[in-house]
């Protein structure tokens, strides 16, 4: 029946969907076959954009322009799911079967509460913890967030254009798109120009689309996804300019429909598959030792009721309560130290991959270099310097309305320095032909007071060599010939080589009509000359290739830009070039080859968007944990492919977007910092992980043989959760500990299989010495205090079990405790590395903590007796041979392993 019920509530969630879907796909099919001036009266705007006081009525009608995702938990479901996991469960059980047997099922006036009490205050401190670190993690990570904001550009009617957060557009706001942009809603386009965009985040069509006006007439268009006058709530814009309406925002949206049904599945990192197959392997050591332990206390000691809570009780022993407190509190202080050195994380999973990094992939510009570029010389093909060069730059840089790059900038800036920007202004553009990463080049169409029409274009070297046929030489135009090409590359090979970007500017008298113009149009042109431009590199950079080198991590430069002026960048920074490889060489590879070249080489030049990808993916075929550095829209795709995908708040917004790391600085010492902290983060979750297999681990071994040769148990069921209960305490300050030096020097990828030999090497050197302590307390310090041995005439049976119970748990929570010290570095602990102020002053309290239970009334009511101080000159002395074996095993672990961590 319930079944039954939850398939009809299905049914109906999907027709509701299909309805909705079908009421959305015929609201923008409508719009997309109307006129554009029907539309914009239909929205109740114009070209102008609308009035304040329309915006505000129009978001009281619609809302803010934001996705309704899966509704956000309460608090109240959170903390019930904190509770909710394969450890608390095991926990729930023992508390159960206690309550049964102690409370339930004794006598009159027999009910002992301890047990339970004991057994729910261990989940109330792992689930409150949890609940908390998750609170917390959850506020950070919304006010990281917060800090990277993604905005768009909008017309409105008393203040122009304007930037403004992509949830503060409104139905009618007009949008104005260039290259990099993502768009904010569905919008009709009224203006375009070679506008291209990519849909696939909508349809996983890779191609980009063209984007037109009006409708091809006589067609009949199903789906709104078939109309190329409708750009999507999503999608991003490859190339070229457009104005658009928004027709619907938020849920409205195709992409708020489908979001309402698809939830994006995140794909499990290496560290998160880790910390599961960690966690199940200890499951399946106590689903295996529990029943073993079970039956061997049953068959020998006779009492099944107290061999069943004594098993359970191992089995609690062998669940790692504190694990999700622990992974999450550390990712959680890995972020927010993180963002206090300028790095903020917009998806906590990768910070371990960021710690991992050993390959950092980044483009040259605003990398390596300032970031600022200074234009040094206008020049004509001869290298003389022509005024002409200048102002045809200028128009084209001032004229286009696409995404105006840092030559643009410098351009512009460069002629207002000299005072000619009004004079080279007094043009009125007619048309222009945006840039994009194919043609490399992009041109206006200018008319003059004379009405005479010119297509000035500029753009990379070897492209605009293809489009010109002419060349101004020697002050005449004349054919473009190959010698006169050959002494062109010649004097752009000599600027390139003292780092000068160069790009080719040129012009064409009287193109094709008004209207017309296409990239068809970039033909037959007349070669200027050249605007030379100086990138300076970075003060800081050569120190910080070298620190990155020093923590493991190989820097790669992949770049659009030319061989030449990479070469000689790349040299000012210290950044060897070990092997130079070019996009056009790299066209010819297949995998295969290109899969050799890319170790051997550290620079790549000429690149597209495309071959970053690839090599992206090539180097990560090859076993490396790849970071990609970029802020460009030809540079999403490579850091969606990367491990981690890293860019800057100042980027594209697709770039953002792509990214999982955003450093507020775009600077390589930042990103450093950054690495540092991701293994920062990723040393403490596997130390916790290692110590407590290790430790849990070897307390199976101690309690088998205890089981196999005792006549009574070592320790009590409810003793032995009171241990595990101190210890996980002291496990609480792991994430506030620090790592050694030595530790962050390397890259650290998760190795699962390092798990089992650690466990096997290191958990059974601690059953040794409870092995020690059972006889010295079965056949020294407890005949010493009961007058006899245990199977002697008139000895107390039940003092001797109590005072032998005591010596063990005191032996067992300092041996436990002091190995977090132990396992927290390959060096000596307490004189060549120190645990953080944090871990010490926990563990000291938990273990001063323990030892004194057996002398106090909540000793007594558990089943201690007070140990005698001789008890402890022992204790001292094994733990001290248990310190000094531990370090001894270190030692000859990492020797054969590697590493320790």
């Amino acid at each position: 029946m319930k079944k039954n019920i939850f398939k009809n509530q299905a049914e109906r969630m999907r027709r509701q969907q299909e309805a909705r879907e079908a009421v959305i796909n015929k609201w923008l099919v409508n719009i997309a076959t109307k006129h554009k001036a029907f539309v914009l009266e239909n929205m109740g705007t114009s070209l102008e954009g609308l009035e304040i006081k329309q915006v505000e009525k129009a978001r009281e009608e619609c809302g803010f322009n934001s996705i309704t995702h899966e509704k956000k938990d309460s608090a109240l479901k959170r903390f019930i799911s904190a509770f909710i996991n394969p450890f608390t469960v095991v926990l729930f059980i023992l508390a159960t079967i206690s309550l049964f047997t102690d409370v339930i099922l004794s006598g009159s006036g027999e009910a002992d509460f301890t047990t339970v009490g004991i057994v729910l205050t261990m989940v109330a401190v792992s689930g409150i913890l949890k609940f908390v670190q998750e609170t917390k993690s959850s506020h950070a990570a919304e006010k990281l967030s917060a800090m990277v904001k993604t905005t768009t550009c909008v017309q409105r009617k008393e203040i122009g254009r304007v930037e403004i957060p992509l949830e503060e557009v409104v139905n009618g706001d007009i949008i104005c798109l260039s290259a990099g942009d993502m768009v904010p809603a569905d919008l009709r386009i009224i203006e375009a120009k070679d506008l291209f965009i990519s849909e696939s985040a909508l349809t996983g069509e890779s191609e980009p689309v063209e984007k037109v006006v009006e409708l091809k007439k006589g067609r009949v268009y199903q789906t709104a996804i078939e109309c190329d006058n409708l750009a999507f709530m999503g999608t991003n814009v490859i190339s070229g300019t457009a104005l658009g309406v928004v027709v619907a925002v938020g849920d409205e949206t195709l992409f708020g429909n489908l979001s309402q049904t698809i939830v994006a599945t995140q794909v499990a990192s290496g560290f998160e598959k880790g910390v599961n197959s960690v966690s199940w392997l200890l499951i399946r050591f106590m689903a295996v030792m529990a029943p073993i332990v079970f039956f061997i206390n049953g068959f020998t000691k006779g009492d099944w009721v107290e061999a069943l809570l004594f098993a359970l009780s191992v089995a609690v022993g062998l669940t790692p309560e504190m694990l999700p407190m622990i992974v999450t509190t550390s990712l959680a202080k890995g972020s927010a130290r993180m963002s206090k050195k300028k790095t903020i994380v917009k998806n906590l999973n990768s910070i371990q991959n960021f710690g991992a990094m050993d390959v950092l992939c980044t483009d040259k510009t605003g990398t390596l270099t300032q970031d600022k570029v200074i234009l040094e010389y206008h020049l004509d093909i001869h290298g003389e310097e022509d005024e002409r060069v200048l102002r045809h730059g200028f128009m084209n840089s001032y004229y286009q309305t696409g995404l105006k790059n840092l030559m643009d900038l410098a351009i512009i800036e460069y002629t207002k320095d000299m005072g000619k920007d009004e004079v080279f202004a007094s043009y009125k553009k007619v048309d222009e032909i945006p840039f994009d990463f194919e043609r490399r080049c992009m041109s206006v169409v200018l008319e003059d007071e004379f009405g005479k029409t010119q297509m000035v274009t500029k753009g990379a070297v070897e492209e605009m060599l293809n489009r010109c046929r002419f060349a101004e030489y020697k002050g005449e135009v004349t054919v473009l010939t190959e010698s006169i090409k050959k002494e062109i590359l010649e004097t752009v090979a000599q600027l390139n080589d003292q780092g000068m970007r160069v790009i080719a500017v040129a012009q064409k008298t009287n193109p094709s009509a008004e209207g017309v113009f296409s990239t068809k149009d970039e033909k037959d042109m007349v070669l200027m000359g050249y605007l030379a431009f100086l990138d300076p590199p970075k003060a800081s950079t050569a120190k910080a290739i070298a620190s990155l080198k020093e923590y493991g991590v190989e820097v790669k430069v992949l770049t659009g830009d030319n061989e030449r002026v990479t070469r000689s960048v790349c040299k000012q920074v210290g950044l060897s070039v070990e092997k130079l490889l070019l996009g056009s060489e790299i066209e010819h590879m297949n995998d295969e080859e290109l899969t050799r070249e890319v170790e051997k080489c550290n620079i790549f030049a000429k690149l597209s968007p495309q071959q970053k990808s690839r090599l992206v993916r090539v180097l990560r075929a090859n076993g490396h944990t790849v970071g990609f550095m970029g802020d460009g829209i030809n540079d999403a795709a490579a850091m969606k492919e990367a491990d981690v995908g890293i860019s800057v708040d100042t980027a594209v917004d697709i770039a953002k977007e792509s990214a999982d790391i955003i450093l507020l600085e775009k600077d390589l010492n930042v990103l450093e910092e950054g690495v540092i902290e991701g293994r920062k983060t990723f040393g403490n979750m596997i130390k916790y992980i290692k110590m407590t297999a290790s430790s849990n681990f070897g307390n199976m071994f101690s309690v088998l043989v205890a089981s196999a040769f005792l006549p009574f148990l070592p320790m009590l069921a409810i003793q032995l959760i009171v241990l595990n209960l101190i210890y996980d305490i002291s496990c609480i300050s792991i994430p506030w500990d620090h790592m050694d030096e030595e530790f962050l020097k390397k890259p650290r990828k998760w190795d699962a299989s390092s798990i089992g030999s650690f466990m096997a090497w290191i958990g059974p050197t601690s059953s040794v010495f409870d092995i020690i302590t059972y006889i010295l307390m079965y056949f020294i310090i407890c005949p010493m205090v009961c007058g006899g041995y245990y199977h002697e005439p008139g000895v107390d049976k039940v003092l001797f079990m109590a005072l032998f119970n005591a010596g063990w748990f005191v032996e067992s929570l300092w041996s436990q405790t002091l190995v977090i010290h132990m396992i927290r570095t390959p060096k000596i602990p307490f004189i060549q590395s120190r645990a953080s102020l944090p871990v010490t002053l926990v563990t000291t309290l938990a273990i001063g903590i323990g030892t004194i239970i057996p002398y106090t009334s909540f000793g007594e009511a558990i089943g201690m007796y007070p140990i005698p101080p001789i008890y402890f000159a022992w204790l001292v002395g094994i733990i001290l041979c248990y310190m000094i074996l531990v370090t001894v095993l270190k030692k000859i672990y990492v020797k054969k392993y590697g590493e320790l961590l």
